[in-house]
Order: structure tokens, then sequence, then C-alpha cells
């Protein structure tokens, strides 16, 4: 007689095609920032076919916009829900939270594709399309490794929560609505693309805005005017000198692949309106990254001062002190400890699919970790399938055999953290 590991692996490898085919009809939905209904509709129609408990929502009340961690220019969900299916244990095991994001980011200039961004065209093993690796292609693995338990016929003590959720990528109001609705578990797993490796650390980030102001002139006689750009640029170099100040802080281990730990970003430079003129104004944007075991709070304190010790050695910008501004998405830092049991549970499970020992590192972006283990209390690895340098790019893939390799170990780690119910 089969194992419980047994029948759940045995399922997964002889319904590939059902799971592809699950993959490929989320891709076909282009699920953009306020579009991802239609997404959306495809995941709760195989949650109820799995008979899974359901629970759907538009998120915006029970205090979402007013909670701390809320970072959203986006006040109107409305036709955009969440939706979360629960799998109910006999009781007595741990739970576990299953988290995946269904909005996706644009798809930007179609000419850059090869095909439709949203063909789902599967060739040579890899399914292609936006949003396929980040991150639909996890969301498929949840849902089939939730299938395998369910169709194999075997109860688990613990419950499952089966969680999808929109903004993801505007910070994270899905997921902290779901936090606030009273979602909460032992454990949770957020199969983001992390090529196959374990992330139980990840940064956090934040979007600033920094005002440099100067003194207008015509370019003929610039002597007389203040260049808002050359003063945008002495900030610039202050960033710079205060990003490599932050990086030699990071002695964890986790970091030692990342070249830049905790980047801080120059996105959007806006200066000037004529060439022939001093602009008298510069306006800096970026990402600042916070690390793990720092606050949000802590990384403003550090630039805030950077700024004003450069006011301090500058004349003009210690009269007109640039301006900071904290703005846009935020997400907040995950930091797990590596002997937590999570992490040997999803390790074993690797080892039993893989024959090899994970790779375990620090996340190199921000997730909707922090959400859930900050203000849920839940620890957080992060791990799925899913090529990393696709995400957000053109022509955009997944290795599918990744999809089925990561839906059989979060299915073991599910029968081994959950408990089967004999």
């Amino acid at each position: 007689m089969q194992t419980a590991e047994q029948r759940v692996r045995n399922y997964i490898k002889e319904n590939r095609i059902r799971g592809t085919r699950l993959l490929q009809k989320m891709v076909q939905e282009p699920s953009t920032r306020g579009e991802e209904s239609g997404a959306q509709a495809v995941i709760i129609e195989k949650c109820r076919e799995l008979g899974l408990e359901m629970d759907i929502w538009e998120i915006g009340s029970d205090g979402l916009v007013d909670h701390p961690a809320f970072c959203s220019d986006r006040k109107d969900f409305r036709g955009n829900p969440n939706a979360v299916g629960i799998m109910r244990g006999t009781g007595g095991g741990k739970s576990m939270i299953l988290n995946g994001h269904i909005d996706v980011v644009p798809a930007g200039d179609p000419k850059d594709w090869d095909r439709d961004p949203f063909s789902g065209h599967i060739e040579c093993g890899k399914l292609y399309g936006r949003g396929s690796t980040d991150m639909k292609g996890g969301n498929a693995s949840l849902l089939m490794a939730i299938e395998a338990i369910k169709n194999s016929g075997i109860r688990l003590k613990g419950n499952v929560i089966f969680q999808s959720v929109i903004e993801e990528e505007s910070g994270g109001a899905g997921s902290l609505a779901a936090v606030l609705r009273g979602y909460k578990a032992d454990a949770a797993i957020i199969p983001e693309p992390t090529n196959m490796k374990l992330f139980p650390k990840q940064q956090g980030s934040m979007w600033f805005r920094i005002s440099v102001k100067g003194k207008g002139a015509h370019g003929g006689t610039r002597y007389e005017g203040v260049n808002a750009i050359e003063k945008a640029i002495l900030v610039i170099d202050r960033l710079r000198h205060l990003e490599r100040e932050r990086n030699e802080r990071i002695t964890d281990p986790f970091f030692r692949s990342i070249p830049i730990p905790i980047p801080i970003n120059i996105g959007k430079i806006q200066a000037g309106d004529w060439p022939s003129s001093v602009p008298d104004l510069a306006i800096i944007e970026g990402r600042m990254g916070v690390a793990p075991n720092e606050t949000q709070e802590e990384a403003k304190r550090e630039m805030a001062e950077a700024l004003s010790n450069l006011c301090n050695i500058d004349p003009w910008l210690k009269v007109y002190k640039p301006e900071l501004q904290w703005f846009g998405a935020s997400w907040l830092p995950g930091d797990l400890d590596p002997d937590h049991q999570l992490i040997k549970v999803l390790s074993e499970s690797y080892k039993d699919v893989k024959g090899k020992e994970p790779l375990i590192e620090a996340s190199p972006w921000a997730t909707d970790g922090g959400i859930l283990s900050k203000v849920g209390g839940i620890p957080v690895v992060v791990f799925g399938p899913g090529v990393t340098e696709t995400a957000h790019q053109a022509n955009e893939y997944i290795r599918l055999e990744d999809v089925f390799e990561a839906a059989e170990i979060i299915a073991l780690t599910l029968l081994e953290w959950c408990e089967v119910s004999e």
C-alpha cells in the first residue's frame, strides 16, 4: 500500500496536463492592477471544484486604509476581490497559509514580446506570458499541492488556508486585508519566483522623493543662478555613500551572494524645462531597501540624517534644505530564524523531491511576507518556482518542471507540518 507521500507525488506526476492548463488559463487572463477579477475567477472556480470553504470579499473595509502598514494610492477596490479557500483539518495539527498574489505588472511595449504577452504559449517545457513567473506559476503549484492531497483521499489535522490576494505589486494591501480579516496560521509559504531557493529573510523597501531647490537664471549667465541639477548630483553622491555605509553593516551569511543586499536605487529624475535656462528645481525619486532586522522608521531616520549632514557642508543646501518625502509603495521586511521548524520541514521535503540540499538565501526583493510576519505574527518562508531574471521583463516565462516539483515539495511539507489524520 502506498504511503501518503507516494500518493500525492504520483497524483501530481499523473496530472501535469491539468496543472499546466490551470496555469495557462490564469496567464491568459490579464490581471494588471485594477483588472484582477478575470484571473481571480479562474482561481475561485478551481477552489470550488476542490470543495474548499470559500471567502471572497472586496478589500477596503475593516480599518484597512487607516492601518499603519497600508500603502496604496488606490482607495477603491470594487470589482477585484481577494479570494481565500480553506481546506479544514480534523483538528490537532498545525495550520498553514499558502499565500499568492494574482496581480501582475503591466506588460510594457507589446513589440518587445515575441508573442502576445498573455498568450500562455507553451514551447520546450516553458510557459510564456506576463505573470507566468511572477507569480501565477507559484499559485498553480499551491493549488496542485492541495488538489493532490484532496483527490488522494488524504485528510490533514491542521487547516490549510489558500490565499489569492490583489495589490502585492503595489504594497501588499491584499495580504494586509487578509490579516486584518483574521486569517492567521502557525506558518506560511509564499511561492514567489525564488528559482527554487528558500528565502527565510526578505528585505523591505520604501519609495522616496527628494526635492532640491536651485535658483533660476538665463543659461548665458548661469553664474547668476544656482543649478538644481548640480545640487541634486551632490544629493545622489550622498545617497551612494549612504548605500555603501548601510551595506557594509550587513554580515548575515544569507546575503553573501547578493552584491548589494539593501540598495538605494535612483529610479527617476525630473528637472528643468528649457535647455537655455538654469533649472530652479530637481526632483529625485527612488527606492530604499530595508534590512530584515531593522524597521522602516530606522531606515527613514538614517536617510534624513545623511541629507542633514550634507546640508552642513554645502552653503546653499544649508539654507535651502532638500525636502525628503516618503510616498507610494512600501513593503515591510521579513526575518525568520533559519533554525525555525518550518525551514527544517520544507528543506526535508525539498531533499525528498530534488535529492539534494536546498539553497537558503535572503530575498533580493520585498514580498508580502513582511506583512504576514510583522503584522500577522506568522513565520514565513518564501519559496517557489520561477525564473527570477524574467520577472517584470518581456518574454517572461516559467519552466513547467519547476512548477510541478514545487507542487510536490509543498504537498510533502503540508503532510508533515499539518500532519496526516489517520
